[in-house]
């Protein structure tokens, strides 16, 4: 997985780089040692979205400092609910271990979604590569350009 995303990213001629560090799954403490900020951090969340005859699994990207409103996420879908997906869906649909889903689907019924919030603010952002270990920090238009995530407002209003 790490080498798929470091393949695809190095084909779409990506301005990134690869940290190796100690393999720690919290995002506060992995951007201190990536030396990013937190909110440049791509937190990824898998998802289920049902109802309304909508049955999708996504993959949401959000910056690491904000809160997902799956309701919110749903809605979007036209689903009813949005839950967190199983660690066994989680293991099916990304092939990575729990804290280490990059921001990039390789399943084709994984549907990536984005929140804009992430691209809005820094010039890179910052994620697990497919290993606790090992983080890349990406350009963020190449990201977009490469990944291609359908932009979906999708955390929680911070004035509630």
């Amino acid at each position: 997985m790490h080498q798929q995303i470091l393949n695809i990213l190095q084909n779409g001629n990506a301005q990134f780089r690869v940290i190796t560090h100690e393999a720690v799954g919290k995002c506060e403490a992995v951007s201190e040692i990536r030396g990013t900020a937190l909110g440049q951090g791509a937190k990824a969340l898998v998802c289920k979205v049902k109802g309304n005859g909508v049955n999708q699994h996504v993959l949401a990207i959000l910056a690491a400092d904000q809160q997902a409103d799956l309701a919110r996420l749903a809605q979007h879908l036209g689903g009813l609910k949005a839950s967190l997906a199983s660690p066994v869906e989680v293991d099916a649909l990304t092939a990575c271990e729990f804290g280490a889903i990059p921001p990039f689907s390789f399943h084709p019924s994984l549907k990536l979604v984005a929140d804009p919030l992430l691209f809005s603010r820094f010039d890179e952002i910052a994620f697990n590569a497919g290993l606790l270990e090992k983080s890349i920090i990406l350009n963020t238009s190449d990201y977009l350009r490469i990944a291609r995530p359908e932009l979906v407002d999708f955390r929680r209003d911070s004035s509630h």
